[in-house]
């Protein structure tokens, strides 16, 4: 099954995140601020990256823009995961190179869909 890369700075998000993922079959990697996520996606090569927005240090989506730009990762898809809920956040998100936004807290469902969406299964 594909793994995820959960970058995630909430431990509470970050537990409820990895029960569902790993009860649909997923492994789960994850990483508490953006720059261990990069540098995690850059050797572990996830299937996709589950990226939240408010991190300490560099944003979800500066991060986002930068494991994009990356030619070792830019095949990697990025799903947005954020509390940032207004149109513009998300529209922000897509044009940073993600494939998805999801507004926290997703149902277990939307998150499952979404991911099977972006890795087309």
């Amino acid at each position: 099954m594909a793994r995820i890369l959960l970058i995630e700075d909430s431990p509470t998000d970050t537990a409820v995140l990895t029960q569902w993922l790993e009860r649909h079959g997923y492994e789960v990697l994850a990483a508490a601020n953006a720059e261990d996520g990069i540098a995690l996606c850059r050797s572990e090569r996830p299937d996709l990256v589950l990226m939240d927005v408010v991190l300490p240090g560099m944003s979800g989506f500066q991060a986002t823009r930068a494991l994009v730009r990356d030619p070792q990762t830019a095949a990697i898809p990025v799903v947005i995961l954020s509390t940032k809920g207004m149109e513009t956040d998300r529209m922000w998100g897509l044009r940073q190179g993600a494939k998805g936004y999801l507004v926290k807290p997703p149902t277990e469902a939307a998150l499952i869909a979404q991911i099977r969406q972006v890795l087309g299964g």
